[in-house]
């Protein structure tokens, strides 16, 4: 009779975990709506810690990553979600998104066949399989063009002399050839209207551009006089209005107010031509006194995934873009100031021991490997505890204090300052101050209510004095408006 009675209060127990990982679930559901994804994964994961046995759980809390941009969990929770039960149908699909967002195309197309096969009348399924395969098909032939001969630039096709610029286009012009601050003042109040820049005036600039940069080397070593002040930016994600709202906050670039953008220009915000237009612009006029670091999203796959390819190709041409894609290969990696501060976009390093110099050395002229030095300073973050674990983005690592100490320490360095992340207050700091974040896209992509941030740097204590503001209003040109259409449709 015991064993009978135990086996029952058992059931019952499970019963009533079960119950409760339900309620959880729909709180979490709550938070989601709400677009609070941080407490969403929190009680996903408290109802998975009372109930792992259901499928739903891990596939719900995998879009909430998605949704993170924590491609890397995303995808381990789908993966969990099938282990669980092989036949949720949701979770192939969550699969299948997570690995389109690391640009893992044919495993995605994998899960995209496994959904069609099982679901033939599913239309949303059947054109994302289409879309899928047309990038591994059109991935495929690239790779095959590209063995067959060194590539080509693009400036070596344009006939730059003999593009006309038509009577009726009254935009801005480069005089004699060259960007003035009164074009970057006109320029600027022209992209506020919504207008383009004549392609002409655009191919100009990339070319001159292009140039520029690949003068520098891939670590930016700079002095900051005592007297001098520097502002570190950090993603602006094509969110053009709110750049003019930094600078109308802080100041036009000029010799005496120096600025540097920490990467992520472009992607997601619907103004990424507008955004980096602008930032080449003031490069150009103040080669010495502004800085552009690369980031993860001046790379092909993203642009091609999060909506730059789709903008460039939309507002010029697909040639134009090509071009973009060869100015951001030449983007410098990291730049250190007065010999103390590092600054990259993504973070530090898979192993210890990496120094200054072999960021020196570093030939980045490329598309971005999937691992070493070059990916580490696109795409690692920090995290608390000691150590190095495994990326929640599904590329390079998490980094914890005691790395970041290693690394200051080995290097002579005070402290780095780092981007890719969105933060509440617009900058975190972390790793006891050797290690600051600093984002500057508020509420991104509409929908995060996020501060902006920027950081002051003088050059007499390089102490960062940090300065938020708020997102301003844009024209009714959605995020994501241009991004690859499997990444605007609905995620299921």
């Amino acid at each position: 009779m015991a064993s009978v009675t135990d086996s029952g209060s058992e059931k019952m127990a499970e019963e009533e975990r079960n119950a409760n990982a339900d309620k959880l679930k729909e709180k979490a559901n709550n938070y989601f709506k709400e677009k609070d994804y941080e407490n969403a994964i929190k009680y996903y994961s408290e109802a998975i810690e009372l109930n792992p046995a259901n499928a739903i759980f891990f596939s719900n809390r995998s879009l909430a990553y998605l949704r993170t941009e924590c491609y890397g969990y995303a995808l381990a929770d789908a993966t969990r979600a099938l282990e669980v039960d092989k036949n949720y149908i949701k979770g192939y699909y969550r699969r299948a998104t997570s690995n389109m967002a690391l640009g893992k195309f044919k495993a995605a197309l994998k899960d995209y066949e496994t959904v069609v096969r099982v679901r033939p009348n599913d239309k949303d399924a059947k054109m994302k399989y289409q879309e899928c395969n047309k990038i591994v098909k059109q991935k495929a032939f690239e790779r095959a063009i590209a063995g067959d001969e060194l590539k080509r630039s693009v400036v070596d096709s344009l006939d730059i002399e003999n593009m006309t610029i038509e009577d009726e286009y009254t935009g801005p012009k480069l005089e004699e050839g060259n960007v003035t601050m009164k074009f970057m003042k006109d320029l600027m109040a022209w992209f506020k209207d919504q207008k383009k820049l004549h392609r002409k005036c655009a191919y100009q600039m990339l070319i001159q551009a292009k140039e520029l940069l690949s003068k520098l080397p891939s670590l930016v070593e700079i002095t900051l006089k005592e007297t001098e002040k520097m502002t570190i930016c950090g993603d602006t994600h094509g969110q053009y209005y709110d750049l003019l709202h930094i600078f109308e906050l802080n100041g036009l670039p000029s010799e005496t107010n120096i600025y540097l953008f920490n990467g992520d220009f472009v992607d997601r915000g619907s103004f990424s031509v507008e955004v980096i237009v602008t930032l080449f612009g003031f490069k150009l006029l103040y080669p010495d006194h502004f800085f552009l670091l690369r980031g993860n999203h001046e790379t092909d796959n993203m642009n091609q995934m999060y909506g730059f390819e789709g903008e460039v190709k939309a507002k010029y041409t697909a040639q134009m873009f090509q071009l973009f894609s060869e100015v951001f290969q030449w983007l410098p990696l990291a730049q250190c100031i007065n010999g103390k501060v590092l600054v990259m976009h993504g973070g530090l390093f898979s192993e210890d021991g990496v120094t200054l110099d072999d960021l020196r050395k570093i030939e980045r002229n490329r598309q971005p490997p999937d691992s070493g030095p070059m990916c580490d300073l696109l795409w690692s973050d920090p995290q608390p505890q000691n150590g190095r674990s495994i990326s929640k983005r599904g590329v390079s690592c998490q980094f914890g204090p005691d790395v970041t100490q290693r690394f200051l320490e080995q290097n002579k360095l005070d402290y780095i300052v780092r981007s890719h992340e969105v933060k509440g207050e617009g900058y975190e700091i972390t790793h006891s101050g050797k290690c600051i974040t600093v984002f500057s896209a508020p509420n991104y992509c509409d929908q995060m209510a996020n501060k902006g941030a920027y950081i002051h740097l003088k050059g007499s204590d390089l102490k960062p004095e940090f300065h938020q503001f708020n997102a301003v209003p844009h024209p009714n040109v959605k995020p994501m408006a241009y991004a690859n259409t499997l990444m605007q449709m609905g995620m299921m």
